[in-house]
């Protein structure tokens, strides 16, 4: 069986260790490199991306996720995609740049702009989306396929064997975003 890292610095990764169960992998919470060189892909959970970038830093894992995204699959969530983006604005901040998006922080508005809406998903169907302070992705590259749209932007994407999405599925019941990340192993 797969085992999956969730990203235990800050946010929700309780939900994301579930979430990654119903998926059919093992999940286990990532705090050091040697818990991260364990894994066969890594979850950055939704909660505040600068906040998260400094813990990163004072755990000595800025560079060890890093290298980690070069070689094995990565899956962001809400402040983990802004994470993984090339670049990054309002305000502009550092990020690890393992996807070619440019996302906006806070592009939906503050805490109270915060919403639950339902998404079509471009290969069919749909889902519920939990959108908390979400960033929006304004810009993607070559080779970045949208999986999915809201408002006429996407809000979850993939790169190769990296993936992300602006909302937070683990807020929900809903296994289709986490098992796509699975395969992705």
């Amino acid at each position: 069986m797969k085992t999956v890292g969730v990203l235990a610095l800050q946010g929700d990764f309780e939900a994301h260790r579930k979430a990654i169960e119903r998926a059919g992998a093992r999940a286990i919470e990532v705090r050091s490199a040697e818990d991260l060189a364990r894994c066969d892909g890594l979850i950055l959970p939704g909660g505040e991306s600068t906040t998260m970038l400094k813990l990163l830093d004072v755990e000595g894992l800025t560079e060890a996720v890093r290298r980690f995204g070069l070689e094995k699959p990565i899956y962001g969530t809400c402040a983990g995609a802004i994470l993984l983006a090339h670049e990054v604005s309002h305000p502009h901040q550092a990020s690890l740049d393992l996807m070619d998006i440019a996302v906006e922080r806070n592009g939906y508005g503050r805490q109270i702009d915060s919403r639950i809406a339902k998404v079509p998903v471009n290969d069919g169907g749909e889902f519920e989306a939990v959108f908390i302070r979400a960033p929006i992705i304004r810009k993607i590259g070559e080779g970045v396929r949208v999986l999915a749209e809201y408002g006429g932007d996407p809000v979850w994407v993939e790169q190769g064997r990296h993936m992300v999405t602006t909302f937070h599925p683990e807020l929900t019941e809903d296994p289709r975003v986490h098992r796509r990340f699975v395969e992705k192993l």
